[in-house]
């Protein structure tokens, strides 16, 4: 169990009363457990953002480093459009719009920011990392680059969590199953609503393994679903939410998540 800070409550609660005033997909359970993860890591070196859009993780995430003195959070986003996961945005940039929120947020002091594709950065990446958010292109091919680009670095006790793997797309779900639960270099694991996260244990502590293996056989049964990026509809969208409530994925309190982090 790793120590859990004393106004935690507070911190994730002040940090929600910023994030939430931003436009995005991340739900409030979401931006919470992202400041938690982002508070309780364990690991030494920097925060990395794969994905800011118009910046609402970027906020939670830089409050709480900015609250913990844990450096600025790395955001990487080349902000162009459209995209996978927001085809509305169309023949124009969410760069604006980010730059806005960050201001007003009081975050942009707190952030390295870099409007490249991920893949890009990845080449000239060399410092540690405590917690890596993946939020980034959604296609196997894209969430599989950036796994494969960033995790070499991840610190022990480092935590890697991927956003939108119970939303129907190919890469998250696919690369967390297959790279992350399959990995006996990783841990603790679980679902917070479409959040999935697990920490770097280069040794593994036996009693996490059936913990893991549990819900590795449940998440696994979503990936034919989305296998070589097919749209889940009709039928196959019925059955899919059906495996799908079958994935434990209820927010954690601060307490419960420094429980299963070593």
């Amino acid at each position: 169990m790793v120590p859990l800070p004393a106004d935690i409550d507070r911190v994730i609660e002040d940090s929600w009363q910023k994030t939430g005033q931003i436009p995005g997909h991340l739900g409030e359970n979401e931006a919470r457990l992202l400041g938690i993860l982002a508070a309780c890591s364990p690991a030494n070196g920097v925060i990395v953002e794969i994905g800011s859009l118009k910046g609402k993780s970027t906020v939670m995430l830089a409050s709480v480093a900015a609250h913990y003195a844990l450096g600025p959070v790395v955001a990487i986003d080349p902000h162009t459009s459209p995209a996978v996961t927001d085809p509305a945005i169309r023949n124009g940039s969410t760069f604006d719009d980010f730059l806005n929120s960050i201001r007003t947020s009081g975050v942009d002091s707190h952030l390295e920011i870099h409007r490249a594709f991920s893949q890009d950065v990845a080449k000239q990446w060399n410092r540690p990392i405590r917690l890596l958010w993946i939020d980034g292109d959604h296609t196997y091919r894209g969430a599989k680059q950036d796994f494969d680009g960033f995790s070499p670095y991840l610190s022990p006790g480092a935590i890697i969590a991927f956003h939108d793997s119970l939303n129907a797309y190919e890469g998250p779900i696919t690369v967390f199953v297959k790279d992350v639960l399959r990995n006996e270099k990783f841990g603790a694991a679980g679902f917070v609503q479409s959040i999935a996260w697990s920490q770097f244990r280069p040794a593994l502590d036996p009693s996490v393994k059936k913990q893991r293996a549990n819900l590795e056989r449940r998440a696994s049964r979503l990936v034919p679903f989305v296998a070589g990026g097919k749209a889940v509809q009709g039928l196959r969208k019925m059955a899919y939410k059906l495996v799908r409530s079958r994935v434990p994925r209820t927010l954690l309190t601060p307490a419960e998540l420094a429980a299963q982090l070593s």
